[in-house]
């Protein structure tokens, strides 16, 4: 009697261990299920879009929907107020401000170049020096052919400031990725900065003299007033014109009765 209620306690043991092994293959047979889900989702999705890519083409419209007009006038100005190129730097040279061309230099230009005296190049030539030495004065740096063709001419004030305005417009095609200082003011600040960086510091050029050129062009427009004599000629010759009608009366006269002779006195 003592055996049967033992034999049926391990029975019922290996029932629930049966069941539990069963409810945990379930649960990892509904954790397969939901992985491959989204699976197979991600993988459906995947594949929709490459056929959405290849079947499905955008195209532009050749015309914009909506046309916008410019005034003549408004485009005329605009071209009118672009300008053709930088303004002249020499005249800021002698007041610009070197310590604000110097934190400029730090701040941007370092990151490619050196600017200390015999500095070894990075991605661009040692800067000691540039301001009227010679385009190519980096012995040993590979220049790239835009800057090839100015190989010997001097950096003058006009060319850097050409170069630094707008470098891919002054040699197209060279290497110098950067987009140029616009700012007239800043590149004089710059060009100072870089002319101190030198044993012998270039000369400043003279400023340009405007006001005698100005004094020059002021005579052009007093050239219709000189003319003024040759206009009023015409004027002149109106009386010359007038002359038949004073010499009218003797023509008329010739019609006119001639007056009958004084009779003589015996």
């Amino acid at each position: 009697m003592g055996a049967y209620p033992l034999a049926q306690r391990r029975a019922a043991g290996r029932g629930l261990a049966t069941a539990a092994e069963k409810w945990r293959r379930m649960d990892s047979l509904d954790v397969n299920k939901g992985i491959a889900a989204v699976l197979v989702a991600g993988i459906a999705f995947f594949i929709t879009g490459l056929l959405g890519d290849n079947l499905v083409y955008e195209q532009r419209p050749a015309k914009p929907a909506i046309a916008v007009e410019v005034a003549p006038e408004a485009a005329s100005a605009g071209a009118a107020a672009a300008p053709a190129g930088p303004a002249p730097i020499i005249p800021l040279l002698a007041s610009a401000d070197v310590k604000k061309g110097d934190a400029f230099v730090h701040q941007v230009c370092t990151a490619c170049h050196t600017i200390n005296q015999g500095g070894k190049p990075l991605i661009g030539p040692n800067l000691y020096g540039v301001v009227a030495g010679p385009h190519d004065h980096e012995a040993g740096f590979d220049y790239s052919a835009a800057l090839e063709k100015f190989k010997g001419q001097p950096w003058t004030y006009e060319a850097l400031n050409k170069w630094l305005y707008d470098p891919a417009a002054y040699a197209p095609g060279t290497r110098m990725t950067y987009a140029g200082i616009k700012s007239t003011q800043q590149r004089a600040d710059v060009i100072a900065y870089l002319r101190s960086l030198a044993s012998n510091p270039a000369p400043l050029p003279a400023p340009e003299a405007a006001p005698p050129a100005a004094a020059s062009a002021a005579p052009a427009p007093a050239a219709p007033t000189a003319a003024a004599p040759t206009a009023a000629a015409p004027t002149a010759a109106v009386p010359a014109a007038a002359a038949p009608a004073a010499a009218a009366p003797p023509a008329a006269a010739a019609g006119a009765m001639p007056p009958k002779p004084e009779a003589s006195k015996p």
